[in-house]
């Protein structure tokens, strides 16, 4: 189908749920409880260290520094926490096929909290029916008249990811558009309204079929920014009820 992906270009620095999936589940499965006994070793260990070296500098009288005071009021950026992405094409496809009980093991490791990666925010595509580097990820708009929320795995990993933290910031991004989104034009900023449409419809399919609310919102991923767009979205958003719905954009045009 046409779309506007970015072809053989993939996200590289982002998590790879599938990667990361085997990983923890292959460590829980045949480490078990020898990594929980070198986990308490190392942390006796550590402690026994720590103590020690305060030990010896209260007993030769060493000089002991002032502590150090954060001030809060003072602070301008927030962390907003560790995230994970589902995106780039069917990254995280074989998840939702795996069987019990190794999927919902994998599932917890990677979002209840204080446990495992205890990931605070997900990062998922908004599928556009365009190859995006892995594979290629269905839209819930094939055409401007059709629409259907029951296709692809996204809502399902972000409804498990809700039912195991129900605090988990979610993400929305588009790797690429149905090629119906821009009329043909080749870029899905060429009518902002029509492009923000689409979206408020992903948005509304995971409010009112899912119960969720997303709390981000991307433009395009690795790719250039359009200021009139973002203006278009935001009013969009808006208007449709999803004022708390924050769009992440870029500041230049590349």
């Amino acid at each position: 189908r046409s779309g506007f992906a970015k072809q053989g270009v993939g996200t590289h620095n982002s998590i790879r749920f599938w990667l990361l999936s085997a990983r923890l589940f292959h460590c829980s499965v045949l480490c078990g409880r020898r990594m929980e006994r070198l986990a308490t070793m190392a942390f006796l260990t550590t402690a026994t260290a720590l103590l020690c070296t305060v030990g010896v500098l209260v007993s030769s009288g060493g000089a002991v520094a002032d502590p150090i005071t954060v001030d809060r009021a003072g602070m301008s950026l927030t962390f907003d926490g560790i995230g994970g992405l589902s995106g780039g094409g069917a990254t995280s496809r074989l998840l939702v096929d795996y069987k019990e009980p190794q999927r919902t093991q994998i599932l917890d490791y990677l979002f209840t909290p204080n446990f495992g990666a205890s990931l605070q925010i997900l990062k998922v595509e908004i599928g556009g029916d365009s190859q995006s580097t892995d594979g290629t990820e269905t839209s819930h708009m094939h055409s401007a008249d059709d629409l259907d929320y029951h296709r692809g795995y996204e809502w399902w990993l972000m409804v498990e990811a809700k039912k195991r933290n129900p605090d988990i910031k979610l993400y929305g991004l588009a790797w690429a558009y149905p090629g119906w989104v821009g009329n043909g034009s080749g870029s899905p900023f060429k009518y902002p309204n029509l492009t923000s449409s689409y979206i408020v419809k992903w948005l509304e399919g995971a409010k009112n079929v899912y119960g969720l609310d997303i709390d981000y919102i991307g433009i395009w991923n690795e790719r250039s920014s359009s200021g009139e767009y973002v203006v278009t979205l935001r009013g969009a958003l808006n208007k449709a009820g999803f004022k708390e719905t924050l769009i992440v954009a870029k500041d230049g045009g590349a």
